[in-house]
């Protein structure tokens, strides 16, 4: 089998390792794929929004199956350009996709079927806007209705923050045509958590819980971006909580988009806020969460073909998800300045020793190669992800893995998982 990855981050040098495994797979290519990725697949030259371009390589090299990993792509319509050519593809149509390529559709679709969220207002007049800040004040939530890679989120504690956040938005236009339209909302304090999982419109079937650490500083300070590390499972979901989710939040989504008229295929998954045993949504993205992906497909024991196969035939239900019990965590080494600008083009030092340790995988994000030499060319650069039958063994594990490693000016909390090592010993 013929199997195409489109994207270029870390999520997808995941999914290409956890494709490597499979006895069915005999030819990997991505696009573009990364510097690590390069050592498992063919990397070809065709950018993940290139949709005729990925199309015409999938038709002339007789692609099997295509897994999509970015967002861009899914919300372009890859996935109806592909069908309509006759290709097997997995991930959700043009019009699903909606659910993560505009909030606003999101969140009216969250409020017409009563699937809990913050209270939150839209707008495309920047006066209307400020007015509606200065009504309910801070703490708020302002947002960039489109896609603007995990930055369009701006939570702001005082007026002040919120108004500069509308101008940077709406003014400024610093996420582009995503600001056209702003969504304010609620602030809802808690604890985050992301609940994937895979479905074919019937049938959902949830892969562990994990967390994911947005703020680019420790203690969860700082501005938010794609994500600095996460780790599975997340123990602030218990299992009361988890049945909650999926009746309340997972069950009622699907139903609802079906009812809309775009039936949803592919990974779904929910960002959630938890406040005393009650999870409500944040986001919905349309793919696999970036970091998450890493420590979820590491525990992931199933023939990933198998269950994509079943989900783009409508019958996820004939899958049982075959789970590691062993927790995983994922830390995000970053070039130094992001998620604002920072220097590409440093060689990376330390990856043929971390390459050597025993349960760590060092996925590749923002990497290439260049005279011979791998180099940061993305914020974040690097996934070390760990596995051990102890949290805390795991995030020893990948530490020390990080601390293999350097390039000038890289970056990285030295604080993932410590929640869920918190509520360990509590």
């Amino acid at each position: 089998m013929k199997v195409l990855v489109i994207g270029s981050g870390g999520r997808e040098h995941a999914m290409v390792w956890k494709l490597a495994q499979s006895p069915q797979v005999t030819e990997i290519y991505c696009a573009p794929g990364n510097g690590g990725i390069a050592k498992m697949a063919q990397c070809i030259d065709v950018a993940a929004d290139d949709m005729e371009g990925l199309l015409t390589f999938a038709k002339d090299k007789a692609i099997d199956l295509t897994l999509v990993g970015p967002e861009v792509s899914l919300t372009l319509g890859v996935v109806d350009l592909f069908q309509g050519a006759g290709l097997r593809i997995f991930g959700p149509s043009k019009k699903a996709a909606a659910l993560e390529g505009s909030k606003v559709f999101m969140k009216d679709l969250l409020a017409k079927y009563d699937i809990p969220s913050a209270q939150y207002a839209s707008f495309t007049d920047r006066d209307q806007a400020m007015a509606y800040v200065e009504k309910i004040g801070a703490p708020l939530v302002v947002k960039a209705d489109g896609l603007a890679a995990g930055k369009g989120v701006l939570v702001c504690q005082e007026l002040s923050e919120a108004r500069d956040a509308v101008d940077l938005v709406m003014t400024q236009r610093a996420f582009g045509d995503a600001g056209d339209e702003v969504i304010i909302e609620e602030f809802l304090p808690g604890e985050e958590a992301s609940f994937i999982a895979f479905t074919d419109g019937h049938t959902i079937l949830p892969l562990p819980t994990s967390q994911d650490h947005k703020a680019v500083y420790e203690g969860d300070t700082g501005p938010n971006t794609g994500g600095m590390g996460a780790y599975s499972p997340a123990p602030v979901v218990t299992p009361e909580l988890h049945d909650q989710v999926m009746e309340q939040v997972m069950l009622p989504t699907v139903k609802a988009l079906a009812t809309e008229g775009c039936p949803y295929k592919g990974m779904l998954y929910a960002g959630l806020m938890i406040r005393d045993g009650v999870a409500k949504v944040l986001e919905f993205n349309c793919r696999f969460g970036d970091p998450e992906a890493q420590p979820l497909l590491m525990r992931l024991n199933n023939d990933l073909v198998d269950v994509v196969e079943a989900v783009i035939d409508g019958n996820l239900g004939s899958i049982t998800l075959d789970i590691d019990s062993r927790p995983t965590v994922c830390v995000v080494m970053a070039s130094g300045g992001y998620p604002a600008s920072y220097a590409k083009g440093y060689p990376i030092s330390g990856l043929d020793k971390a390459a050597g340790q025993e349960d760590v995988v060092v996925f590749h994000a923002g990497t290439a190669v260049e005279k011979g030499a791998i180099v940061n060319t993305g914020g974040r650069v690097l996934g070390v992800t760990a596995i051990d039958g102890d949290l805390e063994k795991a995030i020893d594990k990948a530490y020390a893995v990080v601390d293999m490693i350097h390039w000038q000016d890289c970056y990285f909390r030295r604080d993932i998982g410590k929640k869920a090592l918190g509520r360990k010993k509590s």
